[in-house]
């Protein structure tokens, strides 16, 4: 049984326990825009021109295997 007393207590207690779950959320929302952005730069790498990627210091080659990685290793 709980007095009110004891209650001020018990939500300080609780709302600390949702810490860990914002954390996630945002680490997990941080990797997912991160995710976002490299597949929106490898699109873009797939329609430079040979010239284009000369200027960037990559081949077509390279480029092609950019663009190709797996979405799970980044």
């Amino acid at each position: 049984m709980t007095t009110d007393i004891d209650r001020p207590m018990l939500t300080a207690a609780s709302a600390g326990k949702r810490r860990p779950k914002r954390k996630f959320l945002r680490s997990m929302l941080a990797r997912f825009l991160a995710y976002l952005e490299k597949r929106e730069t490898r699109w873009s790498l797939r329609e430079l021109t040979d010239d284009q990627l000369r200027d960037i210091g990559m081949t077509r080659t390279e480029a092609y295997t950019e663009v190709n990685k797996s979405w799970f290793w980044g």
